[in-house]
């Protein structure tokens, strides 16, 4: 009898979670703030971006990333363009090491293909981490140009990618 209600139990708990992520894949679950996503939902664009301007216009965009076990990892960030090109950052406001404070920088490192969502649009990219101080500098100055109202951590805990 016991060993036929632990089958019974088994068998509800796997059809409740297939249903919660088929639900989860036709819906999505964007991140809000601070609190991570899953997956993104929107239009995929289908043209290569020549012009990355348009997001000058977008406070926030989001990131989806490619977590080890195969479930989407996105989060809210800042962007900035600077000499046509298109860039992310993660602020490590209390220091620490990149990339281990953040998992969607983890993600990033190990994978560099994301999906960015800005506005209802959805575009597949690269993005690949700037270390160079040469250009790390002037793009930073491009984040605290954008966002006058944002309280920089310092060059050396902002962490900057640029989307390819």
């Amino acid at each position: 009898m016991m060993g036929k209600i632990f089958q019974i139990g088994g068998i509800s708990l796997i059809v409740i979670t297939l249903f919660t992520i088929l639900s989860l894949l036709v819906v999505g679950y964007e991140p809000q703030d601070q609190s991570p996503g899953l997956w993104l939902t929107g239009e995929l664009a289908t043209e290569d971006v020549a012009d990355w301007s348009f997001t000058e216009q977008h406070e926030e965009i989001f990131v989806q990333t490619r977590s080890p076990w195969l479930i989407p990892h996105s989060v809210t960030t800042y962007c900035a363009t600077y000499n046509d090109s298109f860039y992310l950052f993660s602020a490590y406001y209390g220091g620490g090491d990149f990339p281990d404070l953040r998992r969607w920088n983890k993600n990033v490192v190990r994978d560099p293909r994301v999906r960015l969502k800005i506005g209802d649009q959805l575009f597949d990219q690269t993005l690949s981490y700037i270390d160079d101080e040469s250009i790390r500098t002037p793009v930073h100055q491009a984040f605290v140009d954008k966002y006058p109202q944002w309280a920089s951590p310092g060059l050396e805990n902002v962490h900057i990618f640029q989307v390819l």
